[in-house]
């Protein structure tokens, strides 16, 4: 008898939703930064800036996502070998 965890799927309003603020909130960041009464090289460096961050953000999140997921594996694995051990072991084997 085993439980295995139900995968949990997002919605598609979820989804939407969640791009759609990513969306807005590096627009109105871009048009904060150009709109700014800068030289065009301050501007362009916070541009820069703004886009580094927003990449190493997608990284950070990959590698959370891919160490969750291989935490997840090793510990099926686990699981499995501890039910084959108990489904095997016979406790009146030796009476």
């Amino acid at each position: 008898m085993s439980d295995t965890p139900v995968k949990q799927q997002t919605t598609a309003a979820y989804h939407g939703q969640a791009v759609l603020s990513f969306a807005l909130a590096l627009g109105a960041t871009a048009v904060g930064i150009f709109q700014l009464d800068a030289d065009p090289w301050v501007r362009g460096f916070l541009a820069i800036a703004v886009l580094y961050l927003v990449t190493s953000a997608f990284t950070l999140a990959k590698v959370v996502r891919d160490r969750q997921e291989a935490g997840q594996i090793v510990s099926r694995v686990d699981q499995a070998r501890l039910e084959k051990l108990l489904a095997e072991h016979d406790p009146f084997d030796k009476l």
